[in-house]
């Protein structure tokens, strides 16, 4: 079955190469101009990754992202003109699973776009059927990719649930920000460490009671991360 993705770009020029570029590689693509729209096609259709531009008209890529996460897990890719780190980790902290800066290589974020779907594709195959994680009142469906805290239902994006799918299933076990980047991220990923935290501390603010006395995700100082079984 083809992948569907949705481009997200008020430049045509760029829409239109990445386009070429991913239907070359039997990929469905849909394109939305500015942030309303995408945000309307993102709730009507069914698509397995965006590439959202940061700069939009009407809503912004972040804004947009945001949004998105209120009712979806769909992997978020963010094109952004910027080189400043601290505009990358605002994209990630919003939600995105990964970002390409302006001007990029098409062939980069195709790569992008396939790490992304294959580690996804891994988590369906690699997972039985009746995989579920219970530790207090944390209950996590692997299957169904949800998350519950005290029976309500808390919305993750796609990489919060794979790192805590990874270390709720392996309870105990220390894995260092490196570790973590290769096994979620995967191995092609340029990101740091820094991105790890960002999503560890956006996983607790969501978890956890009092996400500065985490009851589930603990820091190992100067290692990294474990679930406390």
């Amino acid at each position: 079955m083809a992948r569907k993705i949705l481009i997200v770009d008020d430049e045509k020029s760029i829409v239109k190469g990445l386009k070429f570029s991913l239907m070359q590689d039997e990929m469905e693509v849909d394109a939305a101009y500015d942030g309303e729209e995408a945000l309307d096609m993102i709730r009507k259709g069914s698509y397995d990754i965006v590439l959202l531009d940061v700069m939009l008209p009407k809503l912004n890529g972040f804004e947009v992202c945001q949004q998105v996460r209120e009712f979806s897990d769909i992997p978020i890719i963010m094109l952004t003109a910027k080189g400043d780190d601290m505009d990358k980790i605002l994209g990630l902290d919003y939600g995105a699973d990964d970002y390409v800066t302006k001007p990029f290589n098409t062939l980069e974020v195709k790569a992008r776009i396939k790490a992304i779907l294959r580690r996804k594709s891994k988590i369906v195959e690699e997972v039985p059927d009746d995989s579920v994680v219970v530790s207090g009142d944390l209950k996590v469906d692997i299957e169904g990719r949800r998350v519950f805290i005290g029976g309500a239902e808390v919305n993750l994006t796609a990489k919060e649930f794979d790192l805590l799918e990874l270390l709720a299933k392996n309870p105990n076990k220390v894995y260092s920000r490196e570790k973590l980047l290769k096994e979620v991220w995967g191995e092609d990923y340029p990101g740091d460490g820094r991105t790890v935290d960002v999503h560890v501390r956006r996983l607790r603010e969501k978890i956890e009671v009092n996400s500065s006395e985490p009851k589930y995700i603990h820091t190992k100082w100067g290692v990294g991360y474990y679930f406390a079984g």
